[in-house]
């Protein structure tokens, strides 16, 4: 197991690596930055003024090591919009992005592990049937409409919960749900499918014969080890919670980095798209590498070594 860990970490690392070289690349190559920090009506000369002031005359491979070097240092650099440290724009949009993203994983989980466990035990029954209906369509609903219908209902014709903003729990109420909502399915599917393959072995029908029944049977037995692939797909979706954040953020107008990307994607602020991208890849990676760690815990057939 020790190997297959370091063999992970190896292949997130090189993930990492490779996400920001391309991001790198094609944020300075798509576009003229020191065009983009001027302005569409500058002159040529106050151009290239600001292409020698930040360093955007030296050639690409060198302006990279640069932006690599300090990323390992904690130097994000300067973002052209705000004219603040990058890394001050993170550390004060971070923390809103993380609650919302464990908001929505709590939704998730509280609507996922319930709806497939009553579709597992009953299966092909109308409860099945709904419960599939119902994982299909919250797949196929997009986040932007479900945010803007959630809004008018219970912010506008019954108002419930604020609008926008970040500054309660309230605020996070039905950005978490819309943000959790498109994890449903997945979960949903797998938490059903383990269930029914729990329920169908040996040792199932073991406890039966000893008496155990009903909830004690599930929860004491069957619902455990049917968990335990679903744990793993729950680190992912944590993963694309805090990646996959923009446009819920931008909906509900809360400050978090899905919006700062946004902000910083319209403003042609390429230090703070640069490091964003690095930032939601490096996380998504972070959570992968822990979802197969997790994987590897509990598959007997991968042995420490």
């Amino acid at each position: 197991m020790l190997n297959y860990i370091l063999q992970r970490v190896g292949l997130a690392i090189a993930v990492a690596f490779t996400v920001s070289l391309a991001a790198f690349l094609l944020l300075n190559i798509a576009t003229d930055p020191a065009y983009a920090i001027a302005g569409e009506e500058a002159d040529p000369e106050v151009i290239e003024q600001i292409r020698i002031r930040y360093g955007l005359d030296r050639p690409l491979w060198v302006r990279y090591l640069d932006w690599l070097t300090g990323v390992l240092r904690g130097d994000f650099g300067v973002s052209y919009y705000w004219n603040k440290p990058v890394s001050t724009l993170v550390a004060e949009r971070v923390g809103t992005t993380l609650t919302l993203a464990f908001s929505a994983l709590f939704v998730t989980i509280a609507i996922a592990i319930p709806l497939g466990a009553a579709a597992a035990l009953n299966r092909n029954t109308w409860i099945d049937r709904l419960a599939l209906w119902l994982a299909v369509s919250a797949q196929a609903v997009p986040n932007f409409w479900l945010g803007l219908i959630l809004i008018i209902l219970f912010a506008v014709m019954i108002p419930i919960f604020p609008v926008s903003g970040d500054h309660t729990w309230l605020h996070f109420v039905l950005p978490a749900f819309v943000l959790g909502a498109s994890s449903v399915p997945p979960v949903m599917r797998l938490m059903r499918t383990g269930l029914i393959e729990v329920m169908g072995s040996d040792y199932i029908r073991t406890a039966r014969a000893k008496g155990y029944r009903g909830q004690t049977l599930l929860l004491r037995h069957a619902l455990r080890n049917a968990l335990l692939p679903v744990v793993s797909v729950l680190a992912v979706q944590l993963g694309q919670k805090v990646g996959g954040s923009v446009i819920t953020e931008s909906i509900f107008a809360i400050n978090g980095l899905g919006r700062l990307a946004l902000q910083s994607i319209l403003g042609a602020d390429i230090p703070t798209v640069q490091i964003l991208i690095f930032l939601f890849a490096l996380v998504f990676v972070a959570m992968n590498l822990l979802a197969d760690i997790l994987n590897a815990a509990l598959d007997p057939r991968i042995r420490i070594r």
